[in-house]
C-alpha cells in the first residue's frame, strides 16, 4: 500500500486521506470523497438499521469483502428483543455474503484488529463512536451514523472535510502503575471533551512509542472523549510485530508519519513521568484529577470491562495488583474480558485465575454494562469505579448510581481496599 509523495509537508492524517481520495496531497478544510477500505458495524447500530434502508433503495452492499459485522452490544441475548436484533445481523450477513461476521467473539474495536483487518495506510469507518481505535495502527478510522453507513454500503465512498491535526506529545516515560487510561483521563480534564474539535488527533513522543499496541488502542479509542474525529499513532516496529503476530503479511509502516514542518492546529507537550494515576468523578471523563483527590471514597462495585479497559494488557494490570490479595468485603469485582481471544490468553497464562482467586466475578465477553445492557447494571445509589471510557449519568444502569473512572490498576486497587485507592500503594 503506497502513499503519495508531495513537496508540501503533510500530516499523517492528510497522507491517509490523500491516498483514499487518489490525490498526491490534500489541504485542511477542503472537502474530498474517499474510497473506503473497511466498513465495520455491530449488532446495535448495524444491520437492524441499514437493512430496511437498503431494501427501500433496492440496493446491495458494494463489496461484501470490505464489510465487517460483530455482535457485541446485545449478547448474550437475554430477551426476545435482543434475540431479534442479533438474528437480524446473522441473517443479513448471510444474505449479503458478508463473510467477515464475528458472532459473540468480543467487542468490535478489539475483534477487528485481532482478526488482522486493520493495517497502516487504510481508510476505514465504523458504526460506533469509539471507531477511532483503528488509528492506533496508522489507519484513518472514525465513527459514523447509520445513514452515513448506508451511503458507504451502497457506494463504497464517503465525503469528509480534511481535518486539521492536533498533536499531543508525551515526553519521557510513564511511571509504574500509570497507564494509557490515565493519560486520556488527564487529557479529558486538561483539554475538555471538545478539545479535539472534531479534528485529527495525533499522539507521539517517547511515552507513546514505549506503549504496547493495546495501550495505544486505548489512546486512539478515547479520542472520542476528546471530541476528535480520528486518533492517530504513526506505525513503527511495535505495530509491525503486532500485525505479524495476528497474521498480517502485506503491511508496511514506511512513510506513514507526519512530515517535518507539516501544519498543525495545536501542539501540546506533556511530561509522562510526572503523571499520577487519574480518576474521573461522576458524571464525565472531563472531571478527572489525580487519584488522591478522590482517595477514601467508598465503593460498592469495581468494574473491569469495555474496549477501553478489559483487553489482555488491562487484565494483566488488574492482576498485578490483585495477585495474592482478596477483594474487600462488601465489594463486587466484575470482569468482562474484551474479546474471547484475550480471555483465552488470560486463562492460558494464569491471569484469569489470579483475578478469579481474588474474588472477581467473570462476566460474558461483550460490551455489557458499558452499553447499558445485561444482568449486571448498576442499581440505585451504587458507587462504582470502572475502566470504561464514559461515566455519564444512567449509562451503566440507574441514574442515581455514581460512576468513577480509572485505569485497571486503580480499579483493582480500589476493589482490594473498598475505597478509591492509588494503585502505587499496592504495587510498591
Amino acid at each position: 500500500m503506497k502513499m503519495s509523495t508531495h513537496a508540501t509537508p503533510q500530516t499523517l492524517a492528510q497522507k491517509l486521506i490523500a491516498r483514499a481520495c487518489g490525490r498526491a496531497a490534500v489541504t485542511s478544510g477542503e472537502i474530498v470523497t474517499c474510497r473506503v477500505d473497511l466498513a465495520m458495524m455491530h449488532d446495535s447500530g448495524g444491520p437492524r438499521r441499514v437493512k430496511p434502508m437498503l431494501e427501500q433503495l433496492g440496493a446491495s452492499v458494494w463489496d461484501p469483502e470490505k464489510v465487517v459485522v460483530v455482535t457485541d452490544h446485545y449478547v448474550p441475548a437475554e430477551d426476545e428483543e435482543s434475540r431479534r436484533i442479533v438474528q437480524i445481523a446473522r441473517d443479513w450477513t448471510r444474505a449479503e455474503g458478508v463473510r467477515r461476521f464475528h458472532d459473540e467473539e468480543g467487542i468490535c474495536h478489539i475483534v477487528v484488529p485481532q482478526k488482522g483487518y486493520l493495517k497502516p495506510g487504510m481508510f476505514a469507518v465504523g458504526g460506533d463512536s469509539h471507531s477511532p481505535t483503528g488509528g492506533a495502527f496508522g489507519a484513518y478510522m472514525f465513527g459514523i451514523g447509520s445513514t452515513e453507513m448506508l451511503g458507504v454500503l451502497v457506494t463504497g465512498e464517503i465525503w469528509l472535510s480534511v481535518p486539521h491535526t492536533i498533536r499531543i506529545a508525551w515526553d519521557n516515560y510513564l511511571p509504574p502503575g500509570v497507564s494509557a487510561k490515565d493519560m486520556m483521563l488527564f487529557l479529558c480534564a486538561h483539554l475538555g471533551m471538545d478539545g479535539g474539535q472534531y479534528q485529527a488527533v495525533e499522539y507521539s513522543g517517547r511515552a507513546v512509542a514505549a506503549l504496547s499496541m493495546q495501550e495505544r488502542m486505548t489512546l486512539s479509542n478515547m479520542t472520542a472523549e476528546l471530541g476528535g474525529q480520528a486518533g492517530l499513532i504513526a506505525p513503527d516496529e511495535v505495530t509491525m510485530q503486532w500485525l505479524a503476530a495476528v497474521g498480517v503479511r502485506d503491511a508496511s509502516a514506511e512513510g506513514w508519519r507526519s512530515d517535518p514542518g507539516a501544519s498543525l492546529l495545536a501542539n501540546h507537550v506533556f511530561d509522562a513521568a510526572a503523571l499520577p494515576p487519574q480518576v474521573a468523578a461522576p458524571d464525565s471523563p472531563s472531571r478527572a484529577a489525580a487519584v488522591g483527590e478522590y482517595g477514601g471514597v467508598g465503593i460498592d462495585v469495581a468494574y473491569v470491562g469495555a474496549c477501553t479497559g478489559a483487553k489482555l494488557d488491562d487484565l494483566r494490570m488488574a492482576a498485578s495488583v490483585l495477585k495474592g490479595r482478596r477483594v474487600a468485603n462488601g465489594v463486587r469485582l466484575l470482569v468482562a474480558p474484551a474479546s474471547m481471544h484475550d480471555q483465552a490468553a488470560a486463562r492460558d497464562e494464569g491471569t484469569l485465575a489470579t483475578l478469579v482467586s481474588a474474588g472477581a466475578e467473570l462476566l460474558p465477553t461483550a460490551c455489557g454494562a458499558c452499553a447499558g445492557y445485561g444482568g449486571h447494571l448498576l442499581q440505585d445509589g451504587t458507587v462504582a469505579i470502572s475502566t470504561t471510557a464514559r461515566n455519564f449519568k444512567g449509562r451503566m444502569g440507574s441514574a442515581s448510581a455514581r460512576i468513577y473512572l480509572g485505569s485497571p490498576y486503580t480499579v483493582a486497587a480500589s476493589a482490594v481496599t473498598g475505597r478509591i485507592t492509588d494503585p502505587r500503594e499496592l504495587l510498591q
